[in-house]
């Protein structure tokens, strides 16, 4: 596999539009006809939609979050010649668990939110969906280093990459908006 390269430009251009959801709010994607061609029945479900009741990262929700993951894999691999059609569904999915993470330790006494959420996630997407062998294992794989076993595919891997980089984005976005809020920086809440 060739080395991809990116410019400094682009890394702070892509860690900006991460910590930024209005272009989710604004539903922007929808502008992409070849991105919404491979994910529209998952978006217009009524199941799915469900994800904007629940929060992710910060202040951003579940829906949110995996549009963000789905389009940022889509790019890549579109940018790189792979299969782009699964890795976007697969994204999409990624975190279809359905349920207030936040709460969710306590409601249930489970405590590994972190590894038990693809499968619910996997088991989710399969109830509603029609999935292939490829955005099974995206989904299942999604939270490697952190669960044992990586993705069989580069496209998982591209997801792997994207959730981490979105997330830290969400959370890192946040707690810098609170820090100059501290500070006294004025709009930053």
């Amino acid at each position: 596999m060739k080395p991809i390269y990116i410019t400094d430009e682009e890394k702070e251009q892509a860690k900006l539009w991460a910590q930024d959801s209005r272009w989710v709010e604004h539903k922007s994607y929808y502008e992409d006809a070849e991105y919404m061609e491979c994910v529209h029945d998952i978006m217009d479900s009524p199941i799915f939609q469900s994800m904007d009741n629940f929060i992710q990262h910060g202040n951003t929700t579940c829906k949110a979050h995996c549009i963000k993951v789905s389009y940022m894999s889509y790019c890549i691999c579109r940018r790189l010649g792979w299969d782009y059609r699964e890795t976007a569904r697969g994204a999409l999915l990624h975190d279809f668990f359905l349920y207030d993470w936040h709460t969710h330790a306590r409601e249930t006494g489970n405590h590994f939110h972190g590894y038990t959420h693809p499968r619910t996630a996997l088991n989710n997407a399969v109830k509603h969906f029609t999935l292939t062998e490829k955005e099974k294992d995206m989904i299942l794989r999604h939270m490697w280093p952190l669960t044992p076993v990586p993705p069989k595919t580069r496209e998982g891997m591209a997801i792997v990459y994207a959730d981490k980089f979105c997330s830290l984005a969400e959370t890192m976005g946040r707690v810098k908006r609170w820090v100059l809020y501290s500070f006294g920086v004025k709009g930053t809440v």
